[in-house]
């Protein structure tokens, strides 16, 4: 059986496609150790197999793109999630309770005209 789920965070968007295997990630067609290169971002995403104890099991391939690296872990985290919340509904309140089931809505602040930028203003002078 196969599910896929997208997940987004800041920028970055998702697609993931899970699969019953022996727990190979694949990003963007390279291993998740060539993709990202810190031991933080790899944890990041394994962490929604380790908390409902499924390491292994499944192999992830995963198409991202936009934002950051940091922001494109936490897209592929969250539909890691989503993805085996649809296997199975029992992971819903483990991965919940984690955290992982919530889109982080926080974005960049949009440039506003007639500033420097989002909150940043232009010198001011009095005289």
């Amino acid at each position: 059986m196969m599910t896929n789920n997208s997940g987004r965070r800041k920028a970055a968007v998702a697609r993931v496609y899970l699969k019953e295997g022996n727990g190979q990630i694949v990003v963007n067609k390279k291993s998740l150790g060539d993709y990202f290169p810190l031991a933080w971002h790899q944890n990041s995403v394994k962490e929604p197999f380790n908390i409902t104890g499924n390491e292994g099991k499944y192999d992830v391939m995963v198409n991202v793109r936009g934002g950051g690296i940091s922001g494109q872990a936490e897209a592929i985290r969250l539909g890691i999630s989503k993805a085996l919340v649809d296997i199975n509904e029992e992971f819903r309140s483990t991965l919940r309770k984690a955290g992982f089931m919530t889109r982080d809505p926080r974005v960049v602040e949009r440039k506003k005209s007639g500033q420097k930028k989002a909150r940043k203003r232009f010198q001011f002078s009095k005289r």
